[in-house]
């Protein structure tokens, strides 16, 4: 079986589609606040924005700098990232704006175990009672609030709050909340840790397949090199299959944890110019950073490596 077609087997089981098409626009407990702020790409990681709808029962409810999701349902809510720990009140108020209860959220995912990203994690879940959902990689890290040298940032890195109750996911786990289904998809590379979800939001009979796709950039510490397999053996492989796989997936609408990354600004609010969905916007994606890990990998062998680097 391909690649593809096993992402299309997850993608569009049948049960997951007759699940995902009894979530709709009709769900019309919520109506989006009015605002007229437009947020820069380069905008600060704690810089409020209004929520959003993106697409039928996905809302996005985070910064301008920094994504977190919302996934709706009547039997209960999915929470995509806690964003940095400063904007981890300004979620709670866009979930409470658009008229839904923080306290109906059921499951928290996680995409990657960074400050600005797992920051607001704890006290989203300290509001909501749901636990948090990560992949194997990432699960200490976020218990810790501080990550290891299997990160390539380590050197880098602040710590961030603690979180309490993490829950280890499989790396193709579905994880479902009454009629929701959203699917991890395994992609390590930025972090060991790196997951990015997919599933399918519909207004009536026009359901797209929403890819949440994590942060694939090559970019390190000093003494962190993407080449050296002895130091951290299969890394470098598995960062391929992680752009093969997001390169693959299928995918209408690209949203990414830095929303300047997949141009979210131009495609929903009042600033948007162009269209929402883009059936190639997941291999631009991919092969964008295809290219940047390229050019980290001629860098590093065109630069001897510091053996004393711990």
């Amino acid at each position: 079986m391909t690649l593809r077609n096993t992402l299309l087997r997850y993608a569009f089981a049948p049960a997951l589609l007759l699940l995902a098409q009894q979530v709709t626009a009709s769900d019309k407990i919520a109506a989006p606040p009015t605002s007229t702020k437009v947020c820069a790409d380069d905008a600060d990681w704690s810089d409020p924005s209004a929520p959003l709808r993106v697409y039928g029962n996905t809302w996005y409810v985070g910064t301008c700098g920094i994504g977190a999701l919302l996934v709706t349902s009547p039997q209960g809510h999915i929470l995509i990232d806690g964003a940095t720990s400063q904007a981890g009140a300004q979620i709670l108020a866009n979930i409470r704006s658009l008229g839904f209860r923080p306290e109906d959220v059921r499951a928290i995912l996680s995409t990657h175990e960074h400050s600005d990203h797992a920051g607001g994690l704890a006290g989203l879940q300290r509001a909501t009672g749901a636990p948090v959902l990560a992949r194997a990689p990432a699960v200490e890290t976020l218990k810790r609030g501080a990550s290891d040298r299997s990160d390539p940032q380590l050197l880098e890195l602040t710590p961030f709050p603690a979180v309490a109750n993490v829950k280890s996911i499989a790396d193709d786990e579905i994880v479902a909340v009454g009629p929701l289904a959203l699917q991890a998809i395994a992609t390590p590379g930025h972090t060991a840790g790196g997951t990015s979800w997919t599933w399918r939001s519909c207004e009536g009979d026009d359901c797209r397949q929403i890819v949440y796709a994590d942060s694939l950039t090559a970019i390190s510490d000093d003494t962190y090199r993407f080449s050296d397999d002895d130091a951290h053996p299969g890394y470098l492989a598995a960062f391929r299959e992680t752009l093969a796989r997001v390169d693959a997936l299928p995918c209408d609408i690209l949203i990414t944890p830095h929303p300047s990354a997949s141009g979210l600004w131009s495609r929903i609010g009042p600033g948007a110019n162009q269209p929402l969905a883009d059936t190639g916007a997941c291999r631009a994606y991919a092969q964008k950073a295809t290219a940047r890990l390229d050019k980290r990998l001629a860098d590093e062998a065109a630069a001897p490596a510091d053996k004393s680097a711990p």
